[in-house]
């Protein structure tokens, strides 16, 4: 999230490129991303290094031994003229090339990169900016390429156009913990932006796998090469993407430049996991839309067609973790019906997972939830757990300040041991739903529909008691009037 002192930061980096001369907002945003990236890969190449160091494998850095200059920590130092002449000559072409097989998600995106700085002088700014905001400690653990391309993108008029808002990273870390990933799996997120969800759950691996993928050749293979896929119809998200994953150690994911709703997107029964956040109101082209999907639900609205491509694509046994629209829980058409239905009883919903409006704030004021289900083909819902969650750790409004209250934890710990919640009421935050009822109410999963609020009763005086204390204030009122006449006089 941008905000204070960061967002100042930024807007003054903006500033430096439309006084220079770039005004093109997307040529901004990319020339941004560009060198966020080459100062993530000298980052990157030296926690490699250390990480070498402590497993006791060998080490070869990106950088090789010819090539030091290149590092964000070395030209950064360099006079202008320097600077810009190693950037032009030298770190650009670099980074274009960077990946050995020309065929990777990384050269394919990077092979129409353009270095549009025009002058030495505005380039050093450029980079003493952005040093500042990415070398500063307060920063150290965010995802700045995520959080500043939000916010750059929330800058222009656009912003929103095809329900291209980015998941808040504890939201997405959430999801990821919710569907426990594996070494073994096979992850995707069909409408990926820059990637958010694959890099946690790369990043979650590390944290509890890493010995058993870093220590095997054939896991580490799939781990870089097999294991992370996305797609999108935005040439500088999947750039972005592709950068974004490379920096955070995945070689290879495989990134690719598709309409998943389309006709184009073939794939069926693929994945173990799939975590996404899809578009909720992007403009569609009805005449493209696979016809299998409309088959499940027969709509235009691209909530849904997304939750029957996610059935489509998962194995059988596969889970998904999906973020949707407080309405395609409670929509009375037939298609939000027939979604709902397949996922029930054709299938097995495990939670449902109601959060607060402000999650999405201050980009979209959006009501949502988490769904997670599990492909089956053939029912096995039993009881749906649902939460109702009213705090994430930040604050609500427009400031999305941190704050104590986070039910975040709580969800985590009550998902992975929801036998227990068997005793759980109605007016809890989380409680079981048998599936019958769920039918029985039209396949509603609004939670509203299920939670029982506890009222307590409030005790008021009678109103005989009341009447006795008016009359008692008029008496001493008239008592004062009187006290103050007679001073007056």
């Amino acid at each position: 999230m941008i905000t204070g002192e960061l967002k100042n930061k930024i807007d003054h980096l903006w500033e430096i490129f439309w006084t220079g001369g770039i005004t093109n907002p997307l040529d901004v945003i990319e020339q941004i991303t560009y060198l966020m990236f080459i100062c993530d890969l000298d980052i990157a190449d030296d926690n490699k290094r250390r990480e070498s160091q402590m497993l006791k494998i060998p080490f070869q850095s990106v950088f090789g031994d010819k090539k030091q200059d290149y590092k964000w920590s070395v030209f950064k130092h360099f006079a202008p003229e320097k600077m810009y002449k190693t950037m032009q000559e030298g770190v650009f072409p670099f980074i274009k090339n960077l990946h050995a097989d020309k065929n990777s998600t990384y050269s394919k995106y990077m092979s129409d990169a353009i270095f549009k700085i025009p002058t030495p002088q505005q380039l050093e700014k450029i980079v003493s900016a952005l040093d500042d905001i990415m070398s500063n400690p307060a920063y150290k653990d965010k995802d700045m390429r995520g959080d500043v391309y939000e916010y750059l993108l929330s800058k222009l008029a656009t912003s929103g156009t095809n329900g291209q808002f980015r998941t808040p990273r504890h939201i997405i870390r959430m999801m990821v913990e919710l569907l426990d990933i594996r070494p073994g799996d096979t992850i995707c997120d069909p409408a990926c932006g820059t990637a958010g969800f694959l890099v946690s759950a790369g990043e979650y691996l590390k944290e509890k796998y890493l010995k058993e993928i870093f220590y095997n050749k054939a896991r580490l293979e799939h781990y870089n090469n097999g294991m992370f896929h996305g797609y999108d119809m935005d040439r500088t998200m999947l750039r972005i993407g592709a950068m974004n994953m490379m920096t955070h150690g995945i070689a290879n994911p495989n990134i690719s430049y598709k309409d998943s709703l389309s006709d184009q997107n073939t794939k069926s029964n693929c994945f173990s996991k799939i975590l996404a956040n899809p578009p909720f109101k992007g403009s569609l082209d009805a005449d493209i839309v696979s016809a299998d999907l409309l088959k499940v639900t027969k709509t235009k609205k691209t909530e849904l067609l997304f939750l029957a491509l996610f059935l489509r694509m998962l194995q059988m046994g596969g889970r998904c973790a999906a973020i949707v629209p407080d309405g395609v829980l409670f929509g009375a058409s037939k298609a939000h019906k027939s979604i709902r239905k397949e996922i029930i009883s054709g299938n097995r919903l495990e939670a449902v997972i109601s959060m607060p409006s402000g999650v999405f704030k201050p980009y979209a004021g959006v009501s949502t939830a988490v769904l997670i289900f599990t492909k089956t083909g053939h029912g096995g819902t039993d009881k749906v757990w649902f939460y109702d969650m009213q705090a994430d750790g930040f604050s609500l409004d427009d400031k999305r300040t941190p704050v104590e209250e986070n039910d975040i934890p709580d969800i985590i710990a009550r998902f992975k041991n929801v036998a227990q919640e068997e005793t759980r009421k109605r007016t809890d935050k989380s409680f079981l739903v048998p599936v019958q009822e769920i039918i029985d109410n039209d396949y509603d999963l609004s939670i509203n529909k299920y939670k029982q609020i506890e009222y307590v009763p409030e005790e008021y005086p009678a109103p005989t008691a009341i009447l006795a204390d008016i009359k008692a204030m008029e008496k001493d009122i008239a008592q004062g009037i009187k006290e103050l006449e007679g001073l007056l006089k």
